[in-house]
């Protein structure tokens, strides 16, 4: 998706699957929670007719400028953990689909000044939402060691992570870890062999994950689309990262994120979703033209 200064802002993954999973209605109303660089909204505009309605959100200020000119589409600048507070505010209730492309956008990562890079020596910074008080700096230099070994493993996958944080709280002991370039540099003993750049990926995304809150954020906005998608609407979901995925999965498949649904005395279970399809992965065309897309899956959900 080209942004108004012409460059590409983000390049959509899954972008004909994803939109597809919605079974647009010409005179629906749908719900894209991560409108980044609007590729995905572009789409489901297109399969819109003129009495269709499109909301959007995004909490990042540069995304908000890649809004085209479509009065059927509103673009609300918001985090979607609100999702349900926000579309009453606009008078809307219920919907027929919510699409939510989780994760970071191409453009966030090719800024230096935002940190989220491994490319860059810049502040650790990593908000995706530039109003908000956390940043990584403070996760590096504030949290305790027991506190930055969780992050690492749960929202990171590290083996190493009880090593890895321990030689942050040591090096930041003779001195803040300010910079991206900084803790790289204090890291680099723990990178297993020929994978160093697998493992700062991992890295970088335990500590995004954490700023800004994402598993929460992913919860609340789950919850709400039990409420808000009217019966035989659709939930189309891409997730990046295998906590993600499972509570995606969960979710759909249990309508909870843990523990087992209550069966009631017939032994049935009420769920709010059922599963359409299995799950989709990027094929190897679209790996290859565009790499991020690798770790990509798709699940579809469809209201009971």
């Amino acid at each position: 998706m080209m942004n108004n200064s012409g460059d590409t802002y983000h390049v959509p993954v899954l972008l004909k699957e994803t939109v597809d999973g919605l079974n647009v209605k010409p005179d629906g109303i749908y719900v894209d929670v991560t409108f980044g660089g609007g590729g995905h909204s572009d789409e489901i505009l297109k399969r819109l007719g003129k009495d269709g309605r499109l909301f959007a959100f995004d909490q990042d200020e540069d995304a908000i400028k890649n809004k085209p000119d479509d009065n059927r589409l509103v673009l609300i600048e918001g985090n979607f953990s609100n999702l349900k507070n926000y579309l009453r505010l606009e008078g809307v209730r219920q919907v027929d689909g919510v699409l939510a492309d989780l994760g970071i956008s191409s453009h966030q990562i090719n800024k230096p000044e935002r940190g989220f890079s491994t490319r860059f020596d810049e502040k650790l910074d990593m908000r995706m939402d530039k109003k908000s008080k956390l940043t990584a700096y403070d996760v590096m230099n504030s949290y305790d060691e027991r506190d930055l070994r969780k992050i690492f493993s749960q929202y990171g996958d590290l083996r190493n992570a009880a090593t890895v944080a321990r030689s942050i709280v040591n090096a930041r002991e003779n001195q803040p870890v300010e910079t991206t370039g900084q803790l790289i540099e204090i890291v680099s003993k723990h990178f297993p062999k020929l994978k160093r750049n697998k493992f700062l990926a991992k890295l970088f995304q335990a500590i995004r994950i954490e700023v800004n809150g994402e598993m929460d954020a992913l919860k609340k906005m789950l919850k709400q689309t039990a409420e808000v998608i009217k019966p035989g609407g659709r939930l189309s979901v891409i997730s990046y990262h295998s906590l993600e995925d499972r509570l995606v999965k969960r979710f759909i498949r249990d309508g909870m994120f843990e523990g087992q649904p209550e069966k009631d005395i017939y032994g049935n279970v009420e769920v709010p979703f059922r599963k359409v399809g299995k799950m989709i992965t990027p094929s190897k065309e679209e790996i290859e033209k565009n790499p991020r897309a690798r770790s990509a899956k798709l699940r579809i959900g469809e209201k009971l």
